[in-house]
């Protein structure tokens, strides 16, 4: 088969690798039918993720369907079509039955596309299936279902639930890329008053805007006034930082109401000042975190039902063997446009792009 196979900082390439095959009796076997890039592919292609070893396929979201099972599986079988979660769960140690799956010890947390071979190929081997592939409801198609293995629920636990959104909140999203806007989307939930979205591309704005932020700042002109200018001057309630760079880290931390919190999502390769010679004295939450994945079941069943806008993400088609186009487009957002680009689900005209 191929895959898509990272061979050190700035390399990597569609190319043959080996089949997988079941290892362990905890093991699905999954013939992969749509996939998606995420910011945190990018990152290690960076050389941002020094823990991901050259020779790995990289993915860590997909859609597909059930080839072979372990003898131990019992919640799936092949001729499913599932969605392949992001983090994979052994279910047995202390952090998975409370349900922190991220934070597994059992062999599981992220582990597809960085500590094992991951998705963006033709199969993938998905340990501990029971709970790490999710039976997918035929409401749900293919390009919907592959935006839930990661950014929704990232967005929603990482960013939403983690700054503790309430009603009538003011909450900003720094950063509009995928994850923000997912956070946007999720945010709307809990009825929050105004969401300002901040970014430095007129077009992740305007997806902001499209998604229901009611007020969009360019990250260039001082959001962090709009803010005070909304709020009398207090800040926002919650920021969600969606980036992953020291500016945008400080940022929210200006931008934050005494009292309020700060939810980091983004993946961060550089140390962040924490000036708490201001901070200190002003009650703040600061949260991080990997995502859990324990909302995916109930994000299915929105999506389901039509309460989530997964395809508004979408903007980039290809067919997994243009891999390599598919992350040059998405890496060059800015030019692009991009924001979520789909593997394998309804191909979309692309323009080629200028040379680098």
């Amino acid at each position: 088969m191929k895959g898509y196979v990272f061979h050190g900082p700035g390399q990597a390439a569609w190319e043959e690798v080996a089949d997988p095959g079941v290892e362990e009796a905890t093991d699905a076997i999954v013939r992969v039918a749509a996939v998606t890039i995420c910011g945190t592919d990018l990152h290690i292609l960076k050389g941002d993720v020094p823990e991901v070893r050259p020779g790995t396929v990289l993915g860590h979201e997909a859609v597909g369907e059930i080839v072979e099972v372990g003898s131990d599986v019992r919640t799936v079988r092949p001729g499913d079509r599932v969605l392949v979660s992001c983090i994979s769960a052994c279910g047995r140690c202390r952090y998975c039955r409370e349900a922190a799956y991220g934070q597994c010890r059992g062999g599981g947390g992220w582990i597809l596309g960085h500590l094992i071979n991951g998705t963006q190929a033709e199969y993938v081997r998905v340990p501990y299936a029971d709970l790490s592939v999710h039976p997918l409801p035929s409401a749900v198609d293919n390009e919907d279902a592959v935006l839930l293995a990661d950014i929704f629920p990232t967005a929603y636990e990482v960013g939403v639930l983690n700054g503790q959104v309430r009603p009538g909140d003011t909450v900003a999203v720094v950063g509009a890329g995928p994850i923000g806007l997912a956070a946007i989307a999720t945010a709307r939930l809990f009825a929050p008053e105004r969401i300002l979205a901040v970014d430095l591309a007129a077009s992740r704005l305007e997806a902001a805007r499209k998604l229901g932020a009611e007020a969009v700042a360019d990250a260039s002109e001082a959001p962090e006034q709009l803010i005070a200018d909304l709020t009398d001057g207090l800040g926002a309630d919650v920021v969600i930082e969606a980036v992953g760079v020291p500016e945008s880290f400080e940022l929210c931390t200006r931008m934050v109401r005494p009292g309020g919190h700060v939810a980091n999502v983004g993946v961060h390769g550089k140390p962040a000042t924490l000036h708490l010679e201001d901070l200190w004295i002003k009650n703040v939450t600061i949260t991080t975190g990997l995502v859990d994945t324990r909302s995916t079941p109930t994000l299915l069943r929105m999506a389901a039902a039509g309460r989530l806008p997964t395809s508004q993400l979408v903007t980039h088609g290809f067919p997994l063997d243009r891999m390599e186009e598919a992350y040059e487009v998405f890496a060059r957002a800015a030019e692009t446009g991009a924001l979520k680009v789909v593997l394998g689900g309804p191909q979309r005209e692309v323009v080629p792009l200028p040379a680098a």
